[in-house]
């Protein structure tokens, strides 16, 4: 496992995170207790460090797991939780990300993790109803207050992250350092306005279903109807299927699992990209970490991204099919930066 620096910070995340929402019983499909140490040590000794969970997850089974796991060797992992959604469905003031919410979501996330503070804080969702000066404002007081180090916005629109980083850089409050999106070679949506948003102002990207719900797991290349799956064989799209077939074709190929091709795919389109890795057994994490060792070449990049492709809509593909026409003949002589797109 190798390192990198999460966002503009200084703090050094490893490639892969640990997702549990697994991580406890009471949703009826997650892991017991014992099993969850199974995978929380199979994830430790490959050299991982980022815990992800969230304060809904299982119920608050997940938060309590989490805690008991890293109480030895607090200090060591990035424990990094959620807030937003709610935790009484009765009490309006229960969710959201307005300052009483983060308030009382932030102690009990405390008090169930058995620490003084969170590594890494996320805002779960986008809630329009709460002004974007309210949670940055928030956030930033319980950074200052000393029970959040690093904050992160999951699940928004590229605007309202680069709006509330704006917000947060003029007033000298903590800005958001990461984003957490879904992607994968199935759902390769965050890269209209997501991914290249993150990438032009310096942000960790975390990844959550790279594998699409199993679909690129290599349980439907197979045949048959596996079970234990989120998605049924036959609800999914001739698209799908013939991704989840490349995928299984190229694992083959180098030797590896489809999961692992599969969550490669992700890091290597994108250096700031960490795949969120979660399971319900030890084995299935383990497989999931070798990922780390599979380098696809040019080659099986552009295959993977042709029969998964997108359209990127407007007005990426209209400012690229207009570049001769703004330019000129002469634009196609000019290099980009570095990082341009």
């Amino acid at each position: 496992m190798r390192y990198r620096l999460l966002g503009p910070t200084g703090l050094r995340v490893s490639q892969l995170f640990l997702g549990t929402m697994t991580f406890g019983e009471n949703w009826g499909w997650g892991a017991p207790p014992e099993e969850c140490r199974k995978i929380f040590d199979a994830y430790a000794e490959a050299g991982g460090n980022v815990i992800d969970t969230a304060i809904n997850y299982t119920d608050g089974a997940s938060e309590r797991i989490v805690g008991d796991l890293v109480r030895d060797d607090r200090d060591h992992f990035v424990l990094s939780t959620k807030y937003t959604l709610t935790t009484d469905p009765a009490d309006p003031n229960a969710s959201g990300n307005h300052r009483k919410n983060l308030t009382r979501s932030l102690e009990l996330s405390l008090r169930r993790l058995g620490t003084d503070h969170i590594d890494l804080y996320w805002v779960h969702i986008w809630d329009p109803r709460t002004p974007l000066e309210e949670t940055m404002r928030a956030l930033d007081d319980a950074v200052r207050a000393g029970k959040v180090l690093y904050v992160g916005l999951s699940d928004a629109p590229a605007w309202v992250v680069a709006r509330a980083n704006v917000l947060a850089d003029w007033r000298g409050w903590t800005s958001f350092a990461a984003i957490q999106v879904p992607y994968n070679l199935v759902r390769r949506d965050a890269e209209r306005e997501l991914l290249p948003m993150a990438e032009a102002t310096g942000l960790s990207t975390a990844v959550w279903s790279p594998l699409a719900d199993g679909v690129l797991s290599g349980k439907f290349t197979r045949g048959g109807n596996p079970r234990g799956t989120r998605v049924a064989a036959d609800t999914i799209s001739e698209r799908d299927l013939a991704i989840a077939r490349t995928v299984q074709d190229v694992a083959d190929e180098y030797g590896a699992t489809p999961a692992q091709v599969a969550i490669a795919w992700t890091m290597a389109r994108h250096r700031g990209v960490h795949p969120i890795v979660g399971a319900r057994r030890a084995d299935q994490v383990a497989d999931n970490l070798g990922a780390v060792d599979v380098h696809l070449d040019a080659a099986t990049l552009d295959r993977l991204d042709k029969v998964s492709a997108i359209s990127l809509g407007f007005p990426s593909e209209f400012i690229a099919a207009t570049a001769s026409f703004v330019y000129g003949p002469v634009g196609e002589q000019v290099e980009n930066r570095t990082n341009a797109r």
